[in-house]
Parts: C-alpha cells; sequence; structure tokens
C-alpha cells in the first residue's frame, strides 16, 4: 500500500515536472515613502561693491588748503648772547641777538593710493623761512625743508550701514623746516603739526558726509534682497533648483585702485539644492547690521543625485538582459538558461531596496519544461565616500523552495553574479549621470544673471558622498565646492 502509494506520488511529481509551470505568486515587500531630504550647505560669496573715488579726492583736496601755516613775527632772541670763561668767571661778550622771521608752509598736488587696509592721501609740502634784519647786521638767513605729508583714512561701517572715517596724520620732513644761524637752529616742526591738525578733524567730520554720496546702504539693501532667490541648476533630466537663503552680509575693509575704491562685501548664504518642481523662493527678511567676519570666498552646495526607481527599471533589466545570454550553474540543477522580462524597483524598510525580477528559466538539457514567476531580492545599497561604485549588502531573496519551480527561480536569483550585475548597471548609471549633472552645473553657473545681480562661479570639485535608498528615489549627495563672486550691476 505504501509502495503504492509512493509511485502515485512520483508519477505526480514527473508529470508536474513535464509541465509548464508557474511559481506561487510572492507578497511583495513593503514599500517606502520617505521623501529624499532637501541638501543644505552654506556658502560665503564675494560681493564687491565699487564706488568712484573722486568725492575721496575732492573732499581732501577742499579741506586740506594751499598754504598750512605762515609767520610772520619779530623775535628778540634770534641768537643768544655768547660768554666766554675768564678766570672762572663766565663774561657775556655779546649782547642777545634780535630779528624778524617770516616765512609759510605750503602744499602741492594731493594724490590718493592704498596702503593695506588705508586709503592714503600723499600732501607733498615745502616751508621757507626766512630771518631778516638780524640785529642790523646781516640782511637776511633762509632756511627751506621738504615733507611728504600723509593723510591716512580709514573707513568703517556703522550698525546702520552709514560709513565712518577716522584720520591720522603722519609726515616725514627730508629737512625739518628752520634756520641754521650762528651754530643755533631755530625749528618749525611744532607750529606746522598744530596747523594740520585741526584739517585732520575736518577730514573726519567731511568725509562720512560726502561718503553718503555713494549711496552705500541702498545699494547692500538691493543686493540682500535680490539674494533671496532659486537658480535653475538643470533644467530637465531631471530639473535641479538651488535656493539661496542671505543670513549675513559681512564688511572686510576695502581696496583702492585707480579712480575706484572697492567696498569688500561677503554674503553668507544658506544654499538648499531641490529635485524636480521649482521650489517657493525664500521670505525676504530685513537687511540686518553688516557683519565683521568675512571669510575667503567659498561657494558649497549639494547636487542631489537622485536616480528614480522608474528610471532604474529599464536600466537593470537591461542588464541582466544582457546576462541572460550565459547559462547560469546551479548546484545540484546543472546549466540553467534564466530569460528577464520584467523589472520592479522600489525603496522597502530599513534604506533597502527591492528588485523584483520576471523570470522564466528551464534548465540547458530540458529547454521545454520552463517554469515562471517573479522574484523579490531586497538588499542595502552602498557606496564608498568619493565613488560611484554602487555594491549591495545584506542580499535577500524572497521565495518559496517547497516546489521545484520556486526552488530553480530562488536558485537562480541567490546567485552572487545576479546581484552583481544589478550593482554593475547601477554603478555605471551613476557615473554617467554624475558627469553629465556636472558637466551642467559647471555651464549653468559660470555667469549667471538674477534681477540685480551679475554671478559669476567656478566649480572647483565635486565631492561623492554615501548612497541611501529613499521613497522617492536612490539618492547620493555630491557635494560642490567652488568660488563666487556677485557683482551687483542693476539693468540701466
Amino acid at each position: 500500500m505504501v509502495k503504492n502509494g509512493f509511485r502515485v506520488l512520483l508519477a505526480a511529481a514527473m508529470l508536474l515536472a513535464g509541465c509548464k509551470q508557474e511559481s506561487a505568486p510572492l507578497p511583495a515587500p513593503p514599500r517606502a515613502t520617505d521623501p529624499v531630504p532637501v541638501p543644505t550647505g552654506s556658502s560665503f560669496v564675494a560681493v564687491p561693491v565699487e564706488a568712484d573715488a573722486a568725492i575721496l579726492r575732492r573732499v581732501v583736496e577742499r579741506e586740506v588748503p594751499q598754504t598750512l601755516w605762515s609767520i610772520d613775527q619779530r623775535f628778540e632772541r634770534c641768537v643768544p648772547p655768547q660768554r666766554v670763561k675768564v678766570l672762572g668767571q663766565r663774561i657775556k661778550l655779546a649782547p642777545k641777538i634780535g630779528c624778524r622771521v617770516v616765512g609759510k608752509v605750503t602744499r602741492s598736488a594731493i594724490r590718493l593710493h592704498g596702503e593695506g587696509s588705508e586709503i592714503v592721501a600723499d600732501v607733498p609740502l615745502r616751508a621757507i623761512v626766512q630771518a631778516r634784519d638780524v640785529g642790523g647786521i646781516i640782511k637776511h638767513e633762509t632756511a627751506t625743508g621738504s615733507a611728504m605729508a600723509q593723510a591716512r583714512i580709514r573707513l568703517d561701517l556703522a550698525s546702520d550701514w552709514s560709513p565712518r572715517a577716522t584720520v591720522k596724520l603722519r609726515y616725514n620732513w627730508t629737512r625739518e623746516p628752520g634756520i641754521d644761524f650762528l651754530g643755533q637752529r631755530i625749528e618749525f616742526t611744532k607750529q606746522a603739526d598744530k596747523a594740520l591738525q585741526p584739517i585732520v578733524r575736518r577730514l573726519e567730520r567731511e568725509l562720512p558726509r560726502e561718503l553718503q554720496n555713494l549711496r552705500l546702504r541702498p545699494q547692500v539693501a538691493d543686493l540682500w534682497q535680490s539674494g533671496f532667490t532659486v537658480l535653475s541648476l538643470n533644467e530637465k533630466d531631471p530639473p535641479v533648483w538651488m535656493r539661496l537663503t542671505p543670513l549675513k552680509v559681512h564688511y572686510g575693509g576695502y581696496s583702492f585702485r585707480g579712480d575706484r575704491i572697492t567696498l569688500n562685501l561677503g554674503l553668507e548664504a544658506k544654499t538648499e539644492t531641490f529635485v524636480g518642481e521649482k521650489p517657493e523662493p525664500p521670505k525676504v527678511v530685513a537687511l540686518p547690521a553688516p557683519g565683521k567676519g568675512l571669510k575667503g570666498r567659498g561657494l558649497e552646495f549639494f547636487l542631489p543625485v537622485i536616480a528614480n526607481y522608474d528610471q532604474l527599471q529599464p536600466v537593470i533589466l537591461r542588464a541582466l538582459q544582457k546576462r541572460q545570454e550565459r547559462p547560469f550553474t546551479l548546484p545540484a540543477l546543472g546549466e540553467v538558461k534564466a530569460e528577464f522580462s520584467g523589472v520592479e524597483v522600489y525603496a522597502t524598510e530599513g534604506g533597502r531596496i527591492a528588485v523584483g525580477i520576471d523570470i522564466a528559466a528551464h534548465q540547458v538539457e530540458a529547454p521545454d519544461k520552463k517554469t515562471k514567476g517573479k522574484v523579490w531580492l531586497t538588499a542595502t545599497p552602498v557606496t564608498e565616500a568619493g565613488s560611484a561604485q554602487v555594491k549591495f549588502t545584506n542580499v535577500e531573496v524572497k521565495g518559496k523552495t517547497d516546489t521545484f519551480g520556486g526552488n530553480l527561480l530562488v536558485k537562480v536569483a541567490e546567485q552572487f553574479s545576479f546581484s552583481e550585475t544589478i550593482a554593475d548597471a547601477l554603478a555605471q548609471n551613476f557615473t554617467v549621470d554624475l558627469e553629465d549633472l556636472q558637466g551642467k552645473i559647471r555651464r549653468a553657473l559660470a555667469e549667471k544673471r538674477q534681477g540685480s545681480l551679475l554671478i559669476r562661479t567656478r566649480i572647483d570639485r565635486f565631492e561623492t558622498g554615501e548612497i541611501t535608498a529613499y521613497g522617492q528615489g536612490l539618492y547620493m549627495p555630491v557635494r560642490a565646492f567652488g568660488t563666487a563672486d556677485i557683482r551687483y550691476s542693476p539693468r540701466r
């Protein structure tokens, strides 16, 4: 009875093996729905604001008079009395000698130039001093001196962006003005310095008033408002956007060249990168007080290289169909041919992806005994920083092994070369997409006008991060580093 029953089961199994089999449908892994996070970076963009330096030159020329100091005065003691020592006593041999002193200190044309963090006004000075009617003996004695006085101007900004100026006087006489007469030197430096100090105070008072004509605050306010914007990094395949949100404008001094004064400003901004629809522009806030922490130029943002799962499906299918040209060698079953007709890909739980593959398989020696079905594979995609090479870890094949058909399909899916084939396909896809996107972004940001801003950017390097599976797509963060200048250039 037992033998008869065994024969019946064996016959049934042989009959089943001789027919086309359909593996029992397997439950699909749960779908993840989490979106790709919006990558955020921090950038510090140079924002030079230029102005005509003629204002400074006019103020200095106006406030520094042609004649700085003059004298016409009678001195009762131009030459001290001469004494000699006789028998231990000092005896005066000649009386003190008086004279009339006349003279003046004048300047020639003023020249402006930059020196470090200061604007220097070179004021060439010349002094002529004459002693006349020296005791009725000598008609006159003349002395001259020359100097390069310097008004060293340092500009700063108040919390309301209004300009401030401090001026320091420095001069270096090539020959200090005075008179050498009968062994005595009469000098006039103190008088010249006394005449110049009020000029310094006038410059400190008048320069900020004149600098208001540069309209610095309105320019910075317009620049600040224009900075709240969304820039297109790539128009399509896929659309990529960068949203700029200014945080602070920093003041880092100025430079002076020719007839132009350049205020060195730096825009600190948050950068966010989006894929897909254009995001809403950031909300504009009021211009804050100037910051004082000017850093080096640096543009930093993230490129979210996202592979949509719908786009990955044909890539994986092509790779599998290329692989199906060679048979799989399975333990205990020998060589098996497999045909792949469909692929379904999405994210599942735990940062893993689920890959469902429609397979029709048969042993090479039995081509008419095909088994069809869908097998699910789940795995964790990983990459190393700086590489687009995708690998898979924790590969699990979901399938039943209680039938010959199910067992065949699962064994095909369990082949290491199978997951390796998928990894190679994704790696190639990411490498091509990454290089293509980098080229597009370099071109898009090379020079870009946004309202009153002319943005010039140079991307120096890209750094790739680690790949992660989200419900929205397979995401590889790419960090871009470079430099950028923003010129305030309103259309006329």
